[in-house]
């Protein structure tokens, strides 16, 4: 009997101890998830600290009239763009907007619903000589523009379309210089959501609108952007005529950036390269691959040296091999390098062969 009570004893402890460890496994369990929601809270906290600190520069740019402020700051939308979700930007705009503020809720709308237990801290608006809340305009386009591209990026075209055209109808309205730069970038992404829906021809005449007005006012950045855009345009339907008028009537600006030289010089090859004038189209091929990043624009260097590799052998010259052996370009090219091999044996067989 004895005996018989001790194991009974044994197998209570153990289940005992079974059922504490299953309950400490599930406990484990559940707290693995909290790790990473804090980890994506904490995260989203540094995104919506960086965006606040480029909204800090637009915002001294425009109290002290100091551009380079600005472009600081247009400079970081690539990295914010690749950081920011929906979660994020639902809360920039909360923080930022007055409560009964319209464009809070133009802007809201555009977002997804909010998640349960989801945060949104208030900040206070500058206000206005009158006590009532009110936000700059570069400020707000640029929150704007953080909301177009997170649509892009989700290819939700119906509507981003719509948020870009309620973006046109912001930009158009001011005439302040201290939106040059951010009005270059409203109208590149602008033309940008109007390609992916296939509906590029129906903003022909407004960026031609645009292209005036950004020349009357001096606006150098819009209109190297505008240019290029129009150039795009034309290219895009294969409208060589067109584009080649708007080179010949246009000027454009010395002050650009590199980018947008490197692009005017591209679509001033492909222009010249339809009209037979590859000397002239491989001088412009050139000079944008060299004007192009060396450590971005991987798709732009590719295509560029596409062009560049055709118009020479249209010229009867062989393209230099170490072309064919960069690395970003040797899989694109590897047709084009194929096609030089054939050219240059047709070169000896012509050279040794040709007087007979």
């Amino acid at each position: 009997m004895e005996k018989s009570k001790k194991d009974n004893e044994a197998k209570d402890v153990e289940m005992t101890v079974g059922e504490e460890e299953a309950g400490n496994d599930k406990a484990e369990g559940g707290d693995e998830a909290k790790p990473k929601q804090q980890a994506q809270k904490d995260k989203d906290l540094l995104t919506f600290e960086d965006v606040r600190e480029q909204m800090k520069l637009i915002e001294r740019g425009v109290n002290q009239k100091e551009v380079r402020y600005i472009n600081r700051a247009l400079r970081g939308i690539q990295s914010l763009r690749k950081k920011t979700n929906d979660a994020i930007l639902r809360r920039v705009t909360v923080a930022y907007y007055p409560a009964t503020s319209p464009l809070k809720e133009q802007l809201l709308d555009y977002l997804d619903e909010p998640m349960d237990g989801e945060e949104v801290s208030q900040y206070r608006p500058r206000s206005s000589k009158t006590g009532q809340p009110v936000i700059l305009p570069e400020l707000d386009i640029f929150v704007h523009l953080l909301i177009l591209l997170r649509m892009l990026d989700q290819e939700r075209m119906e509507k981003a379309k719509k948020c870009s055209d309620a973006l046109m109808e912001k930009v158009v309205a001011e005439n302040r210089r201290t939106l040059d730069g951010l009005s270059a970038k409203c109208y590149f992404y602008h033309s940008r959501v109007y390609e992916m829906c296939g509906q590029l021809a129906g903003i022909r005449g407004f960026l031609h609108a645009r292209l005036r007005t950004a020349t009357l006012r001096h606006n150098e950045e819009a209109q190297a952007v505008l240019m290029n855009l129009l150039l795009r345009n034309y290219l895009h339907h294969n409208l060589y005529d067109q584009a080649d008028k708007l080179v010949s009537k246009s000027k454009f600006p010395e002050s650009a950036n590199n980018n947008e030289i490197a692009r005017q010089h591209y679509y001033l090859g492909r222009i010249k390269a339809i009209q037979l004038e590859y000397s002239e189209a491989y001088t412009h091929l050139v000079q944008a691959i060299r004007k192009a990043p060396a450590s971005s624009a991987v798709g732009f260097r590719q295509t560029a040296n596409k062009f560049a590799v055709v118009v020479q052998l249209l010229l009867g010259q062989i393209p230099d091999r170490s072309t064919f052996r960069d690395p970003i370009l040797r899989r694109p090219l590897a047709p084009y390098f194929k096609l030089t091999q054939g050219k240059f044996i047709y070169t000896i067989a012509l050279n040794l062969y040709g007087t007979y």
